[in-house]
């Protein structure tokens, strides 16, 4: 006889692809990456799993077959109009991507003033104070957006990507674009929390999203690294619409 587990699926669908997870209470238990997102592949995700409840929410237009999965699930779909467990002190909408990762952040470190940054198509910084309030932040462009502006706005520099080594000047055209995406986007991310740490040296730094391991790896100051952040935000939002 097949036993079923009741978890919660979690539905982050970026730029890219769609990030999926299954959640036992606050335990996330299973997670895929799937470049396209179906029906069929997100019935097989869950497998022999009972689904009590789901939240789905997306940076990007959302199709008919993204619906018919919604619909399938009696999914909770994730907008501005969603209440959240925190105070947004923020003038407009707000991405769900970057609002999820605050959330997220805040779980982990309850009562702390913190920055969360999500390394992916662009590079976002956001700030959440330890009385649970956003307080909004900064959006620019991420890595590989960088590299392909530079070739896609000359006629002469190539097309280049993420390399594992960033070093500081280089000496030929390739290495000089290079030193000047990342080691920019570091000095970028460097300045800003320096800047903030002159009248506030007691807050944490959080990294996700797809280049997170880089900045892990290159950054002097202490930071900690989350690739989950924003599917265990989204899975608070939907305990949190739930018990409400």
């Amino acid at each position: 006889m097949i036993k079923f587990k009741f978890l919660k699926l979690v539905v982050d669908i970026g730029n890219t692809c769609a990030k999926l997870a299954l959640f036992d209470k606050k335990k996330l238990t299973k997670h895929e990456i799937i470049q396209k997102l179906s029906l069929e592949k997100t019935i097989n995700f869950c497998g022999n799993n009972k689904i009590e409840s789901s939240i789905f929410s997306s940076v990007v237009s959302l199709c008919e077959s993204d619906y018919e999965i919604i619909n399938f699930f009696d999914g909770l779909l994730f907008n501005n109009k969603t209440p959240v467990p925190i105070e947004l002190n923020y003038k407009s909408e707000i991405g769900s991507d970057r609002l999820s990762g605050v959330i997220g952040a805040n779980y982990l470190f309850p009562s702390k003033d913190i920055w969360v940054f999500d390394a992916g198509t662009c590079l976002t910084a956001d700030f959440i104070n330890k009385d649970k309030i956003y307080e909004g932040g900064r959006i620019s462009p991420g890595i590989e957006m960088r590299y392909q502006s530079l070739n896609r706005f000359t006629s002469k520099l190539p097309s280049l990507s993420l390399q594992p080594n960033s070093m500081f000047k280089g000496n030929n055209t390739n290495e000089s674009i290079i030193s000047g995406v990342q080691q920019g986007i570091l000095a970028e991310v460097n300045t800003l929390i320096s800047d903030f740490r002159k009248y506030n040296n007691d807050f944490i730094v959080v990294f996700t999203g797809g280049n997170a391991s880089f900045f892990e790896k290159e950054l002097k100051s202490s930071i900690f690294a989350d690739q989950f952040l924003v599917l265990k935000g989204l899975n608070e939002i939907l305990d949190y619409n739930e018990k409400g």
